[in-house]
């Protein structure tokens, strides 16, 4: 048998996943956790071989969990999102697996069995984005000074307003955003932003 662990702050989501299993003779819900936290003081005494984690929970993310986690089970992402910084750090982290939501029951079951295993399981469109993003890996190299001043572009603030507020000159915040501009390959701060957002290196 496959002892499965379900990862998820939504008890609904759950529930429609031990409901999903249920069939599979191979695969057994040996538990569930509603938070990375949660799952990290669980899991050792539930001994999963696999582990679905969602990627954003309140009280204890998916990523910092699995870098925890993946030392003794094999972690699967199953998540909404697939910008290139959340497939990079849950890559990163030490999950085999990277599945959005809406992936039928038959492609999560075989996912299941093949992390089991060891394998690596990604949904087509993640890899897509993952090859991507390791072939042209513009926007990760953002400073964290970079970030700050992005995010003000983004509040709308003019560069005189940023250099207050970050306490450096104009000419200083024109030089960030150059920077910002160049490895992220744009021209312009709205360009910036929409890209650096699209990445996940900035949220909404």
């Amino acid at each position: 048998m496959i002892r499965v662990m379900l990862v998820d702050d939504h008890p609904v989501v759950r529930s429609g996943l031990r409901g999903m299993l249920a069939g599979e003779p191979d695969i057994e819900v040996v538990g569930e956790a509603g938070s990375g936290d949660e799952a990290q003081v669980t899991a050792p005494d539930l001994a999963p071989d696999v582990i679905l984690m969602d990627l954003r929970m309140p009280g204890g993310d998916g990523v910092t969990a699995t870098k925890h986690l993946a030392r003794t089970a094999n972690v699967v992402v199953l998540t909404t999102y697939e910008t290139d910084a959340d497939i990079i750090r849950a890559v990163a982290a030490g999950a085999v697996g990277y599945l959005l939501k809406d992936a039928p029951i038959a492609e999560l079951v075989k996912a299941i069995r093949s992390a089991s295993r060891g394998e690596t399981v990604l949904a087509p469109t993640v890899a897509a984005r993952l090859v991507g993003a390791v072939r042209s890996p513009r926007g990760q190299g953002l400073s964290e000074r970079e970030l700050e001043v992005l995010r003000l572009v983004a509040d709308g603030a003019s560069n005189a307003d940023i250099g207050k507020r970050l306490h450096i000159s104009e000419a200083t915040v024109k030089t960030h955003l150059l920077r910002t501009y160049q490895k992220l390959g744009v021209n312009d701060r709205t360009a910036a932003v929409t890209s650096a957002i699209r990445r996940g290196l900035l949220e909404l």
